[in-house]
């Protein structure tokens, strides 16, 4: 019963944090599967909306926005095939937007800052146009569909219109153009959703009916030094007229490639009224050859339907791995789509054969299980990992593997690794937390000698000065002083309260590995949370180095803490959450975490989770989630 209650609990989370208010009733029976066959069961792809979180959903933040995309992917899938409303929105895609640059082939969901936007695909009609701001086109959400693994939009401005399927790592394209003597599909290879401008691109059309490339974004997601690269192809249903190039402002009519940092292709046709004109775009992170491999591999013919039935049919049997009863469709649709958005991220990286490209700069070939990338760790090692535990075990495994092999190849786990280049991005360790999470829940098919050296690492060095990876920043002070002091070092408190969780994890791994000094080290240093328990106001509290407390102290402030204050981050505790009611005294625990849920609002800040874009006044759930159920191993409360 306390396993059931437990997960009622989740449910109930993941249902609030696609909604922008908190739902009336509970869902009220459930039930996990392990396996799935759909062809006789509900298609719950309808209780899917992919709107939800594409729009402004709170006055709050810097941020304001749920930074989730609309368009055409598959779970996990490498080719996140979307429209594009504008440069600035992180997702690409903003519900309050009145036009569309065009459609391209990778987007972030749910995240907090801009990334990829890579290789934008744009019909039109008329006169030739290579610039966004001329190219782009209006659009109406009333002649807008969105449902998983399939988007469709009527491109106003030339009367096309554009539908949208996808497999794992090809974007396919059905367009239906007007009569045109003067109809093109345009390819922006260097239009990005990156803060930095592309370094280097290439584009080369082939043949009539063929066209490859690739850019180079140099400083990937929040300040990521090692830049990456897409590689693209892209085949077309019908052979083109004639084609060119551009570079910069510069158009080559006939020129057949160009190489820069701003360039493009667009191919040329005459359309009759209603002729319908497909092309098939697979990427690949290694190379244009693998780019082709995949395309051709994935989606070897042109039934876009069937293509677009198979998404529909991969959503099914995700979304069936939990079934829901006795809910409303409102309930529902709030329910399926925050699961939906769990499914997303991380994303396949590896190539249909293998092949991927490491954190070294080096290629490597995935043996026996499918590598993944771009892990929001300090986000997701709350909620979204643990999910994984218990409903995708599997791919849960792989993903294991994948951190495994970023570590082997890059020298340290990361904290949040984009498309397999180390980001400095948040706080933590918590690579340490998913692998323990999922070990002592006995997802083992991985190297874990090799983890247990890995994470071991990281709690007790630091990366070279040279390194583009950081490591737990911090770590030395954390070492002499038991706590980060607010004097040393930004965001110490929460530093500090995420280090003593991560070497709590660590500690439970060591003692299943039969490593008993390591327990021992890492269970003193888990208490260290203890250092910033302030006893007079009871809350977690900024502390400088000489061991005096942060004067002038306000719970509500950010100072001292990441993306939080003092009310979100003194519940952070939980592989002790005895401990913490023992300092704060029972009767006072429970009356500020009555107070925190009741009347507690929350000034500022998101909370971050790839489940989905939620409102800033639900972050006190995530970080009351995490002293339910993160703590390693646990199915109960």
């Amino acid at each position: 019963m306390k396993g059931r209650i437990a997960t009622i609990i989740f449910i109930s989370l993941l249902l609030v944090a696609s909604s922008s208010s908190y739902i009336e009733k509970p869902i009220r029976e459930f039930s996990f599967k392990t396996e799935t066959t759909c062809s006789s069961e509900e298609d719950l792809t309808k209780y899917v909306n992919p709107f939800i979180g594409t729009g402004i959903y709170s006055r709050w933040g810097a941020m304001g926005r749920g930074n989730c995309y609309p368009g055409a992917v598959v779970p996990f899938g490498m080719v996140q095939l979307s429209p594009d409303t504008g440069n600035d929105n992180f997702a690409g895609y903003h519900y309050e937007d009145k036009y569309i640059l065009g459609f391209s082939h990778t987007h972030l969901s749910g995240c907090g800052c801009p990334g990829l936007g890579n290789v934008l695909v744009m019909p039109i009609v008329g006169e030739l146009k290579i610039t966004e701001e001329s190219y782009k086109s209006k659009f109406s959400h009333d002649e807008e569909i969105a449902s998983p693994g399939y988007y469709m939009v009527m491109l106003k401005s030339y009367d096309i219109k554009a539908e949208l399927t996808a497999t794992c790592r090809v974007g396919f394209h059905r367009y239906t153009f007007p009569s045109s003597d003067n109809a093109h599909i345009i390819i922006d290879v260097t239009h990005t959703l990156e803060d930095d401008e592309p370094v280097d691109a290439f584009v080369e059309i082939v043949d009539n009916q063929t066209i490859v490339g690739y850019v180079t974004i140099p400083n990937p997601f929040c300040g990521g030094k090692t830049p990456y690269t897409t590689y693209f192809a892209a085949k077309f249903s019908k052979s083109f007229s004639s084609y060119g190039t551009w570079n910069g402002e510069e158009i080559y009519y006939g020129c057949s490639s160009q190489s820069g940092n701003d360039v493009g292709a667009y191919i040329n046709y005459s359309t009759s009224e209603g002729e319908v004109i497909k092309a098939k775009v697979g990427i690949s992170y290694v190379s244009i050859e693998q780019a082709l491999l995949n395309l051709e591999e994935e989606i070897p013919g042109w039934d876009f339907d069937e293509v677009r039935e198979e998404a529909r049919n991969v959503w099914n049997e995700m979304l069936h791995k939990i079934e829901v009863e006795g809910s409303s469709e409102e309930e529902k649709i709030k329910f399926y789509t925050a699961l939906y958005h769990c499914l997303l991220m991380p994303h396949v990286f590896s190539d249909v054969d293998g092949l991927y490209i490491g954190m070294d700069d080096h290629i490597y070939r995935a043996e026996n299980y499918t590598h993944y990338a771009t892990f929001s760790l300090w986000d997701t090692f709350r909620s979204e990992h643990p999910l994984l535990t218990l409903i995708l075990p599997e791919i849960q495994n792989d993903m294991i593997n994948s951190l495994i092999d970023q570590y082997e190849h890059g020298g340290w786990f990361p904290k949040w690794p984009m498309l397999n280049r180390y980001t400095n991005c948040m706080i933590g360790d918590h690579a340490t937390a998913v692998i323990v999470d999922s070990y002592l829940k006995g997802i083992r098919n991985f190297n874990a000698s090799k983890a247990y050296e890995g994470m071991r690492k990281s709690a007790m060095e630091s990366p070279p000065e040279n390194h583009d990876y950081k490591g737990r920043v911090g770590l030395p002070y954390y070492l002499q002083y038991g706590y980060v002091p607010y004097d040393k070092l930004s965001q110490s408190v929460s530093r500090t309260l995420e280090y003593a969780y991560d070497d709590w994890c660590l500690a439970q791994m060591a003692k299943a590995l039969g490593k008993n000094e390591d327990y021992n080290l890492f269970m003193e240093r888990a208490n260290y949370y203890r250092n910033l328990f302030d006893p007079v106001t009871k809350f977690m509290r900024p502390r400088y180095s000489d061991g005096t407390w942060k004067k002038f102290f306000i719970p509500g402030s950010w100072k001292g803490f990441t993306e939080g204050n003092a009310w979100t981050y003194t519940w952070f505790v939980p592989h002790d959450v005895y401990g913490l009611i023992n300092l704060m005294g029972k009767e006072t625990f429970i009356k500020r975490l009555d107070h925190f849920f009741k009347r507690f609002a929350y000034p500022a800040g998101i909370c971050h989770s790839l489940i989905t874009g939620m409102e800033m006044s639900q972050m006190n759930t995530c970080h009351i989630f995490t002293i339910m159920l993160a703590n390693p191993g646990r199915r109960n409360i």
